[in-house]
C-alpha cells in the first residue's frame, strides 16, 4: 500500500517514496530551550512522534533528527536573569523537557543535536552563501541573507516577494538592504556574556536562528532529505529561510516533503501568558496523567487546529476509561468461553 502525505510545499496529497529505498530521513525543528515546554510544544512533538512510529510500522528505517536551539536572545536574557551560564540553563531545561515528554510517551529522536555544537558547519554555510553572492556584511558587523537574490523565495509560503514586502510595516532595519533580509551571523555586543560569543572570519558573534537548522539538518541528513517537519507557525519565515539558505548554499533541493502540524489554541483563543491561558506540560501533568493527554491530542488530525481545554481533557480521560473497561470486558468474556 502506497503511503500518501500532504506536502506543504506542493499543497497536495502526494505518494511518498524515500530518496533511499527503505530509509526515511526526517528533520523536525525542536525547542529553544530557555524554559519549561508548554502544551504547544507537546502537540508538535506528539505529532511527529506518531509520524515516526507510523513510518517504522510501515517497514521503513527512520533517521529522525529534532534539534535543540541552545543559543538565542531569550536564552541569553534568562541565563543573565538567573545568574547562570548558557550551558547550565540549557542543560537544566533540556533535562526537564526529557522528563516531561517521556511522561507523554514521546520517544527520543535518533539524533538531538545542540546548535552550539554545529557552529563550524554554520560558518561554512554562511561563507558559501557569501561566495555565491547571497549574503552580505553589514556595517553593524552582522552578516545578512539577501532574499531578493534567491529566485525561489516564497515557494513554501506560496507568496511572492512583493506580497511579502507588502506585509512589512516597519522601516528597513539598520544594516539591511531590504526588510525581508534576515541575519545569518549576529555581531557580538559588549553587554552580552562571553559564552554567547564565537570567533569567526566575520568577527566575534553568534549564529542567527534560521542558519542553525539548515546546518544541522545538512550535517546529519545530507543536503537533500525526505521530510522536514514543524509547527505551522514556523512555515514563514523560519522554514522559508531554511530553504533559501540550504538551497542557496548547496545548489540542491532541500527537503522533498514538508509537513506542518496545526495551530494550538486554549479554549479557542491563542495561548498567551498575558491572557492567563498559558500551560506548561508540567502544569497539565499535575491534573491529568500522560496517557490521557496523549489520547486527547491524538483524537485531532495533526494538520487540524487543536483546541486545548480542561473539559476536553476530562472527556478524553472518561473516554479512555470506557475503552479500557470495554477491553477488560472482552478479555474476561474470552476467559469464560475458554473455560
Amino acid at each position: 500500500m502506497t503511503l500518501r502525505i500532504h506536502n506543504s510545499l506542493s499543497r497536495t496529497l502526494t505518494d511518498f517514496e524515500p530518496l533511499e529505498p527503505g530509509h526515511v530521513r526526517l528533520y523536525v525543528c525542536g525547542m529553544t530551550i530557555y524554559d519549561l515546554c508548554h502544551v504547544g510544544h507537546a502537540r508538535m512533538m506528539m505529532a511527529f512522534d506518531v509520524v515516526t512510529r507510523w513510518l517504522r510500522a510501515s517497514g521503513y528505517r527512520v533517521t529522525y533528527v529534532r534539534n535543540i536551539t541552545d543559543i538565542d536572545d531569550k536564552i541569553i536574557r534568562r541565563a543573565t536573569e538567573r545568574g547562570l551560564t548558557l550551558r547550565a540553563l540549557t542543560d537544566e531545561m533540556t533535562e526537564a523537557m526529557h522528563r516531561d515528554i517521556a511522561a507523554l510517551g514521546i520517544e527520543r529522536p535518533t539524533h538531538e543535536p545542540r546548535a552550539t555544537d554545529y557552529v563550524p558547519q554554520m560558518l561554512t554555510m554562511i561563507s558559501q552563501l557569501e561566495e555565491r553572492g547571497l549574503a552580505y556584511r553589514a556595517a553593524s558587523g552582522d552578516v545578512n541573507y539577501a532574499v531578493r537574490r534567491f529566485p525561489g523565495y516564497g515557494k513554501l509560503s506560496g507568496k511572492s516577494l512583493d506580497q511579502l514586502r507588502a506585509g512589512e510595516r516597519v522601516a528597513v532595519a539598520e544594516g539591511k538592504d531590504d526588510p525581508l533580509d534576515f541575519v545569518l551571523w549576529k555581531a557580538a555586543k559588549p553587554e552580552e556574556p562571553l559564552d554567547a560569543r564565537y570567533e569567526s572570519t566575520f568577527g566575534p558573534g553568534r549564529p542567527g536562528w534560521h542558519i542553525e537548522c539548515s546546518a544541522m539538518s545538512c550535517a546529519l541528513l545530507g543536503e537533500t532529505f525526505d521530510i522536514h517537519g514543524g509547527g505551522l507557525d514556523l512555515q514563514f519565515p523560519h522554514h522559508e529561510n531554511e530553504i533559501a539558505q540550504s538551497e542557496g548554499a548547496s545548489g540542491q533541493p532541500f527537503a522533498k516533503v514538508w509537513m506542518h502540524n496545526g495551530f494550538l489554541n486554549v479554549d479557542n483563543e491563542k495561548m498567551s501568558k498575558s491572557l492567563g491561558n498559558f500551560f506548561t506540560i508540567r502544569d497539565v501533568l499535575q491534573h491529568f496523567d500522560g496517557e490521557t493527554i496523549r489520547f486527547f491530542m491524538l483524537r485531532t488530525h495533526y494538520r487540524s487546529p487543536f483546541n486545548y481545554s480542561s473539559d476536553g481533557l476530562t472527556d478524553a480521560r472518561n473516554a479512555l476509561r470506557r475503552l479500557y473497561t470495554a477491553l477488560d470486558g472482552v478479555a474476561l468474556d474470552g476467559v469464560d468461553h475458554a473455560a
